[in-house]
């Protein structure tokens, strides 16, 4: 019956996702008909469609691919978070990942480009760069929460919550610092993106990294299900079941920030999906990691897909940046949650 209903449910989120593609591909400033739209994916990306396929296939499509991608790989590092932790509270956003990704992001982006004086450094700065001093920024700051919030032997939701809003304070000032310093516009625009999230510099070129981070980081995570498993059962009973919790805990820190540092590299700062879909997953299938990190997947797809319609439609023509719209969205939730979850929560760490 379990298997069944997460067979069912992996369908369900398959056709919203594929539904909400439609629509993401349809509207905008230019609006095309779903049958239009379906016809131009159809035939391919050297469709004759003239104005209609350009808008479709160089513009919206690498949009909705980049926010499937972001989308899927936030739910599932946030379910993974919260298994680390043993909070339902975590978030890559709530625990400054995201903040410290963005602000490794910014710091090669303008120093980078600044201190090169020629085409190589530009180059490595938009390259591979920026990628990774995204992954070695999302490294520090979760190591900086979790160490602030575990005292000994256990984490409370209290301490872990303030530890994060600590770190997301000191990587904030330091990502207006180089906003002040920095004087291109170019480079003030850039800053800005990755402070807010946004999904509307995806190209085609840009796509490969992120999807080939998604899919490898998914599929390890998915193979350590059953470690993540145990250590929903505590620290002791995790030793008693033969994990090594400290170099576990260790190897899927480093991994998930790299997914984490990836994705925010080329979307920025977008909160709260790896919050609220990995929640609602596990209302669904349950806690177990095996089920839970496709259903994650699928649903983050699903939500930052339309949290990007919703941002390029509802102050048309003028575009809100999606992490305003997850943000709208996710703030109440997580208050909700906080209130839910109790102010002497701990957890053996």
């Amino acid at each position: 019956m379990k298997r069944r209903r997460t067979a069912t449910v992996l369908v369900l989120l398959a056709v919203l996702l594929a539904a909400s593609s439609v629509a993401g591909l349809a509207l905008g400033p230019v609006r095309i008909g779903p049958g239009k739209v379906l016809g131009l994916v159809l035939a391919g990306p050297g469709a004759r469609g003239g104005a209609f396929a350009s808008i479709v296939w160089d513009v919206r499509m690498p949009r909705v691919l980049l926010g499937t991608v972001v989308g899927a790989g936030l739910a599932v590092a946030g379910a993974v978070l919260q298994a680390l932790v043993r909070n339902q509270l975590a978030d890559p956003f709530l625990l400054g990942a995201s903040s410290g990704a963005s602000a490794g992001a910014v710091l090669v982006l303008v120093f980078g480009t600044a201190a090169g004086a020629g085409a190589g450094a530009a180059g490595f700065a938009a390259g591979a760069g920026v990628p990774l001093a995204a992954f070695v920024g999302s490294l520090a700051a979760l190591v900086a929460v979790y160490a602030m919030a575990r005292r000994g032997g256990t984490m409370t939701t209290g301490r872990l919550i303030l530890a994060g809003v600590a770190v997301q304070y000191v990587l904030s000032a330091l990502t207006s610092l180089v906003l002040v310093l920095s004087a291109r516009p170019d480079q003030i625009r850039s800053v800005l993106f990755w402070t807010l999230g946004g999904l509307g510099g995806a190209r085609w070129d840009e796509l490969a990294l992120p999807a080939a981070a998604l899919l490898v980081g998914t599929v390890l995570l998915v193979a350590l299900a059953r470690p993540l498993d145990l250590l929903l059962a505590g620290e002791e009973g995790a030793h008693t079941l033969g994990l090594d919790t400290g170099r576990f805990r260790a190897a899927v820190f480093v991994l998930t920030s790299l997914v984490i540092g990836v994705l925010v590299a080329y979307s920025g700062a977008i909160g709260f999906v790896g919050l609220m879909v990995p929640h609602a997953a596990r209302m669904v299938v349950g806690a177990g990691h095996r089920a839970l990190l496709p259903v994650a997947a699928l649903g983050g797809a699903v939500f930052l897909t339309l949290a990007d319609l919703v941002a390029r439609t509802a102050a048309a023509p003028e575009e809100i940046p999606v992490g305003v719209v997850t943000a709208l969205v996710g703030g109440p939730f997580f208050l909700w949650m906080l209130r839910r979850s109790g102010r002497s929560e701990g957890v053996s760490a």
